[in-house]
């Protein structure tokens, strides 16, 4: 454990140790989280992600492009109307009849 001093404007030297071993930079971005204990300060991860939340009808989506034959997509269509969604309104490859 470090302690330092803060700063005018409430600026505050990490130590270069924990700047080498995180790779942070001048510019790097940092998050602030209030606890009950104190602050937790700690660099924000430059690529994250973006979370996609499943619709039914992506999920539909999902369950009609996965089949592996025509037995598993007609219960692919099976499960997606009873859903409620009509599986023709779904954009997917569809299995010849």
């Amino acid at each position: 454990m470090k302690t330092v001093v803060m700063g005018k404007r409430g600026t505050v030297v990490v130590p270069a140790k924990i700047r080498k071993r995180y790779r942070l930079d001048e510019g790097s971005p940092m998050q602030f989280e209030e606890r009950e204990d104190g602050i937790l300060i700690r660099p924000m991860i430059a690529a994250q992600p973006e979370v996609e939340i499943y619709t039914p009808e992506r999920l539909a989506e999902f369950f009609l492009n996965n089949a592996m034959d025509r037995d598993d997509y007609l219960d692919a269509r099976k499960q997606v109307t009873e859903m409620g969604i009509d599986p023709d309104s779904i954009d997917h490859l569809r299995w010849p009849a």
